[in-house]
């Protein structure tokens, strides 16, 4: 006689940089073991591969894990263990005050959002009539450029191209060569290479802020915590 199936419940979330609705499902134990032995083997891509896998699996495969933007991943992987173990997290956050007491804190993940910096856009106008729009990198992308070192932001740069524009027309990604690319990005003068920059550095990521108060001054403090990695810390 088989053995009866366990129903595993299912939640809705919105994917932030699209505004889908998908579904999911908590993590299941064997899938909670690999994310474990992933923790304890301290390397940064084991860590990447299970949670990437994680993700795909408990979303039925509506995440494509290899494009989607990183903060994609860190808040649907943050959804997903809320629901399979909780959504309430002790962390510990170091005061600014003195730079050197630690306080623990309790954290609601399901308080936790996308928080996207103001003035923030994928549309980089490079001259009046000429400009690009830039993708997201995804965690594959940087795992891949790990290794380039001084070439890292540059590749970056080429890898997100997803369109180049100008007054009269639109260049797609997939019609470029390296060799085009590479003559166009290398015209950029420095302010218009700080646009592209200036997106790289407020690309959305998850956020939370609190106030705590110091033991040993008693100053109360602002604390930012930023990063999935932050919020099980």
């Amino acid at each position: 006689m088989a053995l009866p199936l366990l129903k595993t419940p299912q939640h809705e979330l919105t994917v932030p940089s699209t505004g889908e609705k998908i579904k999911y499902r908590p993590f299941l134990v064997g899938e909670e073991k690999s994310l474990l032995l992933a923790l304890e083997s301290g390397k940064d891509a084991d860590i990447s591969d299970a949670v990437m896998q994680t993700v795909r699996q408990c979303t039925f495969d509506k995440i494509d894990v290899s494009k989607s933007p990183m903060f994609d991943i860190e808040y649907v992987f943050m959804k997903i263990r809320s629901k399979a173990a909780g959504s309430k997290v002790e962390v510990k956050v170091l005061c600014p005050d003195d730079n050197e007491t630690y306080v623990p804190i309790e954290i609601d993940l399901d308080s936790v959002e996308v928080f996207y910096p103001e003035g923030h856009d994928n549309n980089i106008k490079l001259t009046d009539d000429i400009g690009m729009v830039l993708d997201y990198p995804s965690i594959n992308m940087t795992e891949d450029l790990m290794g380039v070192n001084s070439g890292t932001a540059w590749e970056i740069i080429k890898r997100c191209v997803r369109q180049v524009y100008d007054s009269e027309n639109v260049y797609d990604r997939s019609d470029m060569d390296e060799k085009e690319l590479d003559e166009f990005l290398s015209q950029m003068d420095a302010s218009m290479f700080k646009k592209v920059e200036t997106f790289f550095q407020t690309t959305p990521r998850l956020r939370h802020q609190t106030k705590v108060t110091n033991p040993n001054t008693g100053k109360e403090n602002d604390i930012t915590i930023e990063g999935l990695q932050s919020f099980f810390a």
